[in-house]
């Protein structure tokens, strides 16, 4: 069995547009008919330009390749252009390939990829989601009203979760770190105090950022929101500080997550070294795909640090994130989206129940893609998959930032 077709999707979900501006999907076909599915998180460059990419990494370091051989293809691909380094964009299409090559193989074996990984360790996942806008909710006013948030949390406790996420602490701009506004903290105080009201001890509370902040910023704000006992507060520095984020878990009392913007076992390692997180987050498509984020989690067994996988992305990539986390003993949490789209595009072959995955039990990744639905809403738009904000932190009206894909109207 070799590999032998590649087809690329770009697709954009709909308004809303919750999990970014479009998902890079990837179909793999061997030579004895077998297809296999994956879905590459990468945004550095924009799709068109991405689709060549995945389409050289296919070609140079996969084609013809027998699918097992996963070993193989990766240290090929790592080590391209005499690199032997991580490379956002190189390991986020190859990842990708990956999932798709893990798909084909529980096919050809009728197994789920999860029995190929070791065994199914978890036969219950525990989910978290992103706190949004409730069908009564202003999409603008949503992101800075502690009192929505925590409405949108008691609804979610309701429906099973035991853990929500959420991201009030203003902008991530490109400028890299820096000091947060008062009232920013203010902010963050506000929500955490409404959602841990609404929630009581019924549930965990994620606080979201994306490494927006300049060491001492990141202290000053993670010490204001320690009274409401978060259980992590994700990447409070940007990812290449790791030093400083070392230092922001030495003296902040919540613990420190990271890992939605990293790549290879190089980088989650250098963390956990570091001493810098005690949860990593890998988003499987841009990783290394699931082999290498299997030995992440073993690594990250030997420090007790657990595991979390992070999706702002597509179904596809999240049915990756479950196999990985059903055959893991540190596993912590799971990310998931739940949009009427997402549930389409696998014809509802995986879901949260009651806050809860049970892995699927069909071959390959489980799911049953459809290709149809994903061809008719393609990306058209000019904008990468999640954006930096240009303009600086505003020290004096406030920030009322929602995100790096702000969300569209229907």
């Amino acid at each position: 069995m070799k590999l032998q077709d590649l087809d690329i999707i770009v697709t954009a979900p709909p308004a809303p547009g919750w999990g970014g501006r479009y998902w890079i999907l990837v179909k793999v076909t061997t030579d004895t008919g077998i297809t296999g599915w994956g879905e590459c998180y990468a945004s550095s460059v924009g799709p068109e330009a991405m689709k060549h990419v995945i389409r050289d990494v296919f070609d140079r370091h996969m084609a013809g390749e027998n699918p097992e051989n996963i070993e193989l293809m990766f240290r090929r691909a790592y080590s391209s252009g005499f690199t032997q380094r991580p490379d956002l964009t190189v390991m986020g299409a190859f990842s990708g390939l990956e999932i798709a090559c893990w798909d084909i193989l529980g096919k050809d074996r009728d197994r789920p990829v999860y029995a190929l990984l070791g065994g199914r360790m978890n036969d219950r996942i525990r989910a978290y989601t992103y706190l949004y806008p409730l069908p009564q909710h202003n999409l603008t006013d949503f992101w800075t009203s502690p009192e929505q948030a925590g409405e949108s949390a008691a609804e979610m406790v309701r429906r099973g979760f035991t853990a929500v996420k959420f991201d009030p602490a203003g902008p991530y701009t490109m400028r890299g770190g820096h000091m947060p506004a008062m009232s920013d903290i203010s902010m963050s105080v506000a929500f955490c105090k409404a959602i841990r009201q609404a929630v009581g001890d019924k549930a965990d509370l994620l606080f979201g950022t994306h490494g927006q902040f300049n060491t001492a910023g990141a202290i000053r704000l993670g010490q204001a929101i320690e009274p409401f006992s978060p259980l992590w507060f994700e990447e409070p520095t940007p990812p290449d500080t790791i030093e400083d984020m070392a230092r922001v878990a030495r003296n902040v009392r919540i613990p420190v997550a990271t890992g939605e913007r990293m790549t290879t076992k190089a980088e989650f390692g250098a963390v956990l070294r570091a001493g810098a997180a005690e949860i990593l987050q890998p988003a499987l498509g841009r990783a290394g795909g699931i082999w290498e984020m299997k030995k992440v989690a073993a690594m990250a067994e030997v420090f007790n640090a657990q595991m979390a996988p992070h999706l702002y992305a597509g179904p596809v990539e999240w049915a990756a994130n479950i196999h990985l986390a059903a055959s893991i003993p540190n596993l912590l949490l799971l990310e998931t989206i739940e949009t009427p789209f997402h549930d389409q595009l696998i014809k509802g072959s995986i879901r949260v129940e009651n806050g809860f995955v049970e892995p699927p039990s069909a071959p390959g990744l489980g799911i049953e893609v459809d290709e149809d639905l994903a061809r008719a809403h393609p990306f058209s738009g000019d904008g990468l998959h999640l954006q930096m904000q240009e303009d600086p932190c505003d020290y004096v009206n406030g920030n009322a930032f929602q995100g790096g894909a702000p969300a569209t109207e229907g």
